[in-house]
């Protein structure tokens, strides 16, 4: 029940919008990372003003302690957080198979214990998982699956991926459809193009409104990954949203959209701007370096944000070695900001056919950090 055009293609990349009951996604989009119900050091309006039309939260955070129904009483997540755009929420499975030492996976789903405090034990499978993200009112809701780590045999590669269709299964038959929410299916296989390609052809048999790539981003070579894209998004559905869970740098993001991908996640611009690291149209800097104890021009010169428009480098530099919470609130604010600023310039460079152009003036730039 998700609406999803492709309005213009370059070579592979894609330029489209994705309509959801809270609003139009443009897409290619990067989907700030919002775990538990807040995007870290930031209000909701300021994630909004960066240009981000879409956030992520997660499923196995939000149901301890009772969270996911205390929302669903404040009317949904949206209305609990203040965000009035659409929300995609991951299953939690990754989360909860994450914590293996407090996990045990079983065909039934998994049981666990809370990260938290360890104590009563929790079971998670795919219908519950649906019903959480249904509480959440979730614009997209992401099927159960079970991601493994890598390097893995091709044996245990196939038999994570065949129980990831199951419960792709159940996900789906769990999943209550409406106009403007949709349902995403999980490909899985690591890094084999044979179980890659199973996978997606099974998920397209069970009709999902949009195809996620998981199990990737996890450590292997950047190389990798792009080959494993290579093969896996040509067997995904045209007219469906293709989004490649967990990634990445902004060099992952053009990889990946030059190959098909529409939409991603990672905490990596937030995380980095709580350890003191920027992005910048000149590559990351850190803002701990001595350097920039003097240095009074703006952090990127080329950013319109809050940050780069008002505070020079000197000055962000003194609130990360004061350990002021000011800087943490600065530099995420800046690098969600920046994210959105290059997904604006892949989209528009789509449209006008001149993505390969763009490219490789972004990645010359990039590479001369000042």
């Amino acid at each position: 029940m998700l609406k999803y055009n492709v309005s213009h293609i370059d070579g592979q990349a894609r330029r489209g919008q994705l309509e959801t009951a809270h609003g139009v996604i443009n897409t290619p989009a990067f989907m700030p990372v919002g775990t538990v119900a807040t995007v870290k050091t930031q209000t909701p309006e300021m994630v909004a003003e960066t240009g981000a039309e879409i956030l992520l939260g997660n499923t196995y955070h939000l149901m301890l302690g009772g969270r996911a129904e205390l929302i669903e009483k404040a009317g949904g997540l949206h209305k609990f957080m203040n965000w009035n755009k659409p929300i995609l929420t991951d299953s939690g499975g990754f989360q909860v198979m994450s914590l293996s030492d407090l996990s045990k996976t079983s065909e039934k789903g998994v049981e666990f214990k809370s990260h938290l405090d360890g104590g009563e034990k929790h079971m998670l499978t795919p219908e519950r998982s649906i019903e959480i993200q249904h509480k959440l009112d979730s614009n997209i809701t992401m099927q159960m699956d079970e991601c493994i780590r890598l390097p893995a045999s091709v044996s245990e590669m196939r038999r994570a991926m065949e129980l990831s269709i199951r419960w792709a299964k159940r996900s789906k038959e769990a999943f209550i459809d409406r106009e403007g929410y949709g349902i995403f299916g999980i490909v899985q296989g690591g890094l084999d193009e044979k179980l890659r390609l199973e996978s997606a052809l099974k998920l397209t048999e069970i009709g999902f409104d949009g195809y996620a790539i998981g199990g990737l981003a996890v450590g292997e070579p950047q190389h990798e990954m792009f080959e494993t894209l290579d093969f896996t998004c040509p067997a995904l559905p045209v007219d469906k949203p293709r989004y490649l869970m967990g990634v990445g740098t902004p060099l992952d993001i053009l990889g990946a959209v030059e190959r098909g991908v529409d939409m991603f996640d990672c905490v990596m611009p937030t995380r980095s701007g709580r350890t003191a690291k920027a992005f910048t149209s000149y590559g990351e800097m850190n803002m701990r370096n001595a350097k920039y104890k003097e240095d009074f021009s703006a952090l990127d010169p080329e950013c319109n944000c809050m940050a780069c428009k008002n505070y020079s480098r000197a000055y962000l530099a003194h609130l990360i070695r004061a350990n002021e919470i000011l800087g943490a609130i600065l530099l995420t604010q800046h690098n969600l900001y920046f994210y959105q600023t290059l997904m604006r310039g892949i989209r528009n460079a789509i449209e006008t056919g001149t993505f390969q152009k763009f490219k490789k003036e972004f990645i010359k730039k990039y590479s001369q950090t000042k």
